[in-house]
């Protein structure tokens, strides 16, 4: 086991290297100059300033080096946690991750745990009901829900939250240990508006393999040893169909924490995915770098994870 987790974590390492070439590579062609947009006082209109200006702010930054120089570098600060200043706010970029980085996996983390809570008995009574109304009703709402995109489900949401429940985005966010009671009300909307394609999704394959599971030799033969369908279902069915849950779930709760690009920016949370969208704007390419950098990390890590979970839900899986 630790030699298949060493082996994973070196393979890791090539991936996370080819993401921060493209990553870094598409923040150096993208239209904009942060050099120009600092020289104009973070404003993205057409003032027009003095060049010599602009390559001043460009030698500050260390714009003005070979592009393979500023790789080099940003490398160097990666493998030394180190990450640099951000370009606008002139903070270093780690202490604004260690900021923002908990509200983005609380929100993900949630999002994910709202969706198993949904999906998970959906499913199973949609198998084991199949081809009766419990069955249809369920795998219509899962196409409706694949089918509408997040931000406008966020923003429907938001219209019907403040029209009948007075209920707006937060105007501070509260965190867990300030105010665990608020952070949840905060929180909610946002987690539902992430978990309900991930649901649809969970539903469906939570569906197919339980009635794959159902049709197995060994289930026919706890059933006919007069087990109860609950110790089938639950014992014996359950964990052998949550295979291909949990391996989707590993995707979607990287694609969770990448989605709250668009919920955090219309709920208006501070976390990884709001920063980012700002950075974008004003060509921050420190923040935009390593934020997602850590959001392809994650990606890796949850991989990892997900494999290892295999094990414990199906023992005759071994590692080596």
């Amino acid at each position: 086991m630790r030699g298949y987790i060493i082996k994973r974590l070196l393979l890791g390492i090539p991936t996370i290297l080819g993401a921060m070439l493209l990553i870094f590579t598409i923040m150096r062609v993208i239209p904009g100059d942060v050099a120009v947009l600092i020289a104009v006082g973070g404003s993205e209109g057409e003032e027009v300033v003095a060049e010599e200006k602009v390559e001043k702010i460009r030698v500050q930054l260390g714009l003005d080096r070979p592009v393979y120089e500023q790789f080099g570098e940003w490398v160097w600060q990666v493998v030394t946690w180190d990450l640099g200043d951000s370009f606008i706010l002139r903070q270093p970029v780690t202490e604004m991750l260690a900021r923002k980085l908990p509200m983005t996996l609380q929100l993900g983390l949630m999002a994910l745990l709202l969706s198993w809570i949904i999906a998970i008995p959906i499913g199973i009574l949609s198998a084991v009901k199949q081809d009766t109304p419990l069955d249809y009703i369920p795998r219509f709402i899962s196409i409706i829900g694949l089918a509408i995109p997040n931000f406008w489900l966020g923003i429907l949401i938001l219209t019907f939250a403040a029209a009948w429940f007075n209920w707006f985005p937060p105007i501070i966010y509260q965190t867990p240990w300030d105010d665990p009671v608020v952070n949840m009300t905060q929180l909610f909307f946002p987690c539902l508006v992430l978990g309900a394609s991930q649901a649809a999704i969970q539903v469906r394959m939570m569906r197919t393999t339980m009635l794959e599971v159902l049709r197995e030799d060994y289930i026919r033969t706890a059933n006919a040893k007069g087990l109860k369908k609950f110790s089938v279902l639950w014992r014996h069915a359950m964990k052998n169909a949550l295979i291909p849950v949990i391996t989707i779930s590993g995707s979607q709760l990287a694609n969770l924490i990448g989605g709250a690009l668009v919920t955090e920016t219309v709920f208006n949370l501070p976390g990884i995915g709001a920063a980012t969208v700002d950075a974008v704007r004003l060509r921050d390419y420190p923040v935009i770098q390593n934020f997602v950098l850590i959001i392809t990390t994650g990606h890796v890590l949850v991989n990892l994870l997900i494999d290892l979970l295999y094990g414990w839900l199906n023992p005759r899986i071994r590692y080596s």
